[in-house]
């Protein structure tokens, strides 16, 4: 399997539906690569090599990407028998008894899950970093974050280890290691994936579940073999019109995209950034797009304060549940600094308060929807920076200015989408002179990602990127 790098997911997938390797194999080709070039990064921090050679041994779904080795990520999604951290001491030894709902539609589709990659504690971060696994660092430049929350799963990707890999985005968790990654990333719309059993929703309805791949085909294959409400689901997404699948290669036609790079934060957006946005418009100009510098502007302070109450309840919950089960109160040493003082926070916040910034959220979506009426796209950078260094995203940097000034650099373009729930992706279409991906991000209407991926497939033709690679 030396050629194994060279195919997507859905290449392998036909080698094995062909005949032509086997399962094991394919499989055996990703533990070496895992073995070989984990070391460096700490992508997978939680094998499970046993049980996947046993399922790959075994009789396997024939399901689209049968006998494709996959990763799953160590926050909050939970496989039978495996233990599910959350990147917190907290929960280091939380072993689950079921699968999550979206883990077993995964093992359905035929995918081998062999490893947990890295999270930051409860994904609150942007780089993957955490006392409990170290840091994730980016396989382009080691001394640089690899993105976050999901940093492990693009790491791993980037690094050749696996097509693609599970992901989640509470803020820009799929979308910001992706950039950060070189990697192709889509925040589906809220509630287009399952939650369930165990959930309604993420983060008040902010969280969605996915994945980071290197073609776009994969990516879309996948949301097919995942999407659609669960049993007792609280509402869901509007079913697409057809396949994705078949959305990637279909022509994009004239879309109306506007595009800016000024942030909805109020940072100031990196030189590097501005210019990844101004070439992708004029790539979409040559494409036959009508393309227009736009201003979305939103009122900033209000929604931060809203996505912030709404963040640290979330947490509080998730905190104070875990102490009961352990029968004893939560206290500093098992959360890291950051973590420790969103939590402790939220418990001087009123439920007037809490219901207050659910409306804001929600009247900031009607804001976007009515800014997309007269738009099919709005394309951006995907952050305000190119990869930070490692070690200022990490929830235990103990200046927590410094911090905060970063992480609202990494958040600027994609926390609005979170809120309001629409499908948005980051496109792998620059790099900087330093040899670091910058990431640009296209957000379309609620319910629409059939349009995003036509004009995924359509820039990935242009400007292919699934050969360029690290060198580790």
């Amino acid at each position: 399997m030396n050629e194994y790098e060279s195919y997507d997911a859905l290449g392998l997938a036909e080698l094995i539906r062909k005949g032509e390797v086997k399962p094991s194999e394919i499989l055996e080709a990703a533990i070496a690569r895992l073995e070989e070039r984990n070391p460096k990064i700490n992508a997978v921090v939680i094998p499970m090599i046993d049980e996947a050679r046993e399922v790959a041994a075994g009789d396997l779904p024939d399901g689209p990407f049968r006998g494709v080795p996959f990763l799953l990520k160590d926050l909050h999604l939970l496989a039978s028998g495996t233990r599910t951290s959350d990147g917190c001491r907290l929960f280091e030894d939380f072993v689950a008894d079921h699968d999550s709902e979206i883990v077993a539609r995964y093992r359905r589709a035929g995918l081998v899950i062999f490893g947990k990659s890295a999270s930051p504690e409860f994904g609150l971060t942007t780089s993957t970093e955490s006392k409990l696994f170290g840091q994730t660092r980016n396989p382009w430049n080691t001394d640089h974050t690899a993105g976050g929350s999901s940093g492990g799963a693009a790491a791993a990707v980037a690094a050749g280890i696996v097509p693609l890999a599970n992901a989640s985005d509470g803020g820009g968790s799929i979308r910001i290691p992706s950039s950060c990654c070189g990697l192709f990333g889509m925040k589906p719309t809220r509630a287009r994936t399952p939650a369930g059993p165990d959930a309604g929703e993420g983060w008040s309805g902010m969280g969605a579940v996915h994945a980071v791949s290197r073609s776009v085909r994969d990516n879309a294959a996948l949301l097919d073999a995942t999407a659609g409400p669960d049993l007792g689901a609280p509402y869901w997404a509007p079913p697409p019109e057809r396949p994705y699948l078949e959305e990637v290669g279909r022509p994009a036609g004239r879309l109306r995209i506007a595009f800016q790079s000024r942030s909805f934060n109020g940072v100031e957006t990196h030189p590097e950034c501005t210019a990844a946005v101004e070439e992708a418009s004029r790539l979409c100009a040559e494409l036959g797009h009508e393309v227009e510098e736009t201003s979305l502007s939103i009122d900033t302070e209000t929604f931060r304060q809203a996505t912030s109450t709404i963040i640290a309840a979330n947490l509080r919950l998730i905190v104070e549940d875990r102490a009961a089960i352990l029968g004893r109160e939560f206290g500093a040493d098992d959360l890291e600094p950051v973590t420790y003082a969103t939590v402790t926070g939220a418990a001087e916040t009123g439920s007037a308060e809490y219901a207050r910034s659910i409306q804001v959220i929600h009247s900031v979506g009607r804001q976007v929807a009515r800014f997309l009426e007269r738009y099919d796209v709005l394309l951006t950078p995907t952050m305000a920076t190119p990869p930070l260094p490692l070690g200022v995203l990490s929830l235990s940097n103990p200046d927590l200015g410094e911090f905060l000034g970063s992480l609202f650099k990494t958040i600027g373009f994609t926390q609005l989408f979170n809120a309001v729930g629409n499908p948005a992706m980051s496109v792998p279409l620059a790099w900087n002179d330093a040899g670091l991906p910058i990431g640009v991000q296209f957000a379309g209407r609620f319910g629409d990602e059939a349009t995003l991926f036509r004009l995924a497939g359509q820039l990935e033709q242009a400007r292919p990127w699934f050969d360029r690679r690290p060198s580790l």
